[in-house]
């Protein structure tokens, strides 16, 4: 079946593209050719014209009416032939119609209406000389409102072009003024970010660089140490950040849709882990050896939704145990993380902007994967993205 629809859709295309001088319409097609034998029996004479000269006459005069989208100058030229034995009043009229629907107020046309005249005054003056300006006055006037016809439906269509033209270049200016918008919001935002979290980032991996060499036990360094490690991270993390939104995506190889060489990996998730543990956070990581091989995109956001998580873990379930497995099953990377009830009341947990999930869930959707969160069965909660590794 799916054979045979694509034998009829080849067809039609090839038909189409024989259809071009009629505007890929059959119906166009038909139409010239009833229009053009119309035309020619309008006025015909049979007894004169049933010869072998006007028989063969006829049948190019038909031909070239059939023709007249594609080479308006054959009805013209016909109908000179034909004005021999017929009235050509009607091929007039059409030939003078075709030619100002194609060729427009130009000489071509000027010239055209010129012999389209003396052609119907010689055969006004052969068949009715007694009357001929009355003959050639309703002659003249008939083709006159063809070929009036015919220049309002050109002008017509050239409004239709420029009306198009204008609409594009509206939609074109209309982007253009768009992408300057949004260039202008990221380096606005790019500002704020430098001028606002850049500075509370570089003053706390100060502070803390001052309290690790002036601590007054090792267990204080230690959490000091982690504190500015973290801090130089996150401002490193920042500063591609900050390049992303101030340069264009496509500015260098490798950037393509934010890529930096600092952005994180999949292995970047045990350093992650680590510096947390560090910092005294209960959390057991198991990953698989050696790591599955992902796309860039992939590996970013699964370690953007370790991060997310165990961020969440620490605020709404403190000193909690938190459980972080990344594993490859059947042909997908799932990227569990889960973390029992706090054992606490949870009144000192950190408040959050509430957006955490929702960012989480873009990043994941636009990796192409998908992303559970919920409580689990055990009291805890649990975050699940799958992505696809191929």
């Amino acid at each position: 079946m799916g054979g045979h629809y694509r034998g009829a859709v080849r067809f039609f295309d090839h038909l189409r593209a024989r259809l071009s001088w009629w505007d890929g319409r059959i119906r166009s097609l038909l139409f010239d050719l009833v229009a053009a034998l119309i035309t020619i029996r309008f006025g015909v004479n049979l007894e004169t014209a049933l010869t072998v000269p006007n028989v063969g006459l006829l049948i190019a005069a038909v031909l070239a009416f059939v023709v007249r989208r594609r080479f308006p100058w054959l009805p013209v030229v016909a109908t000179a032939g034909l004005a021999t034995f017929t009235g050509p009043a009607a091929a007039a009229s059409v030939a003078a119609y075709t030619m100002a629907r194609r060729r427009g107020p130009s000489t071509q046309l000027w010239v055209a209406g010129g012999l389209l005249a003396a052609v119907m005054t010689a055969h006004t003056y052969q068949q009715f000389p007694q009357d001929l300006h009355i003959y050639a006055i309703a002659s003249a006037a008939t083709a006159g409102v063809a070929m009036l016809l015919g220049l309002w439906v050109f002008q017509r269509k050239m409004l239709l072009v420029t009306f198009r033209e204008r609409a594009e270049q509206a939609e074109r200016e209309r982007d253009l003024l768009a992408e300057r918008a949004v260039a202008a919001e990221r380096r606005r935002i790019a500002r704020e970010m430098h001028d606002v979290v850049a500075h509370r980032c570089s003053v706390i991996s100060l502070q803390a660089g001052a309290l690790t060499l002036t601590a007054p036990d090792e267990r204080t360094g230690e959490v000091a140490e982690v504190i500015r490690k973290t801090s130089a991270t996150a401002l490193t993390e920042l500063r591609s950040m900050l390049r992303v939104l101030r340069e264009d995506e496509n500015d260098g190889p490798g950037e393509m849709s934010g890529e930096l060489a600092s952005d994180p990996t999949l292995s970047s998730i045990r350093r992650l882990v680590a510096d947390s543990v560090e910092s005294g956070e209960n959390i057991r990581l198991d990953l698989p050896d050696p790591l599955p091989e992902t796309s860039s995109e992939v590996g970013r956001a699964a370690y953007r939704v370790v991060q997310e998580s165990l961020t969440n873990a620490a605020k709404h379930a403190p000193h909690a145990a938190v459980h972080v497995e990344v594993t490859a099953e059947d042909g997908d990377l799932v990227v569990t993380v889960s973390n029992r009830r706090a054992p606490g009341t949870g009144s000192d947990a950190v408040p959050g902007s509430g957006y955490g999930l929702i960012g989480m869930r873009e990043r994941v959707t636009l990796a192409g994967g998908a992303l559970r969160n919920g409580w689990a069965e055990d009291g805890g909660y649990r975050v699940r993205a799958v992505f696809p590794l191929q």
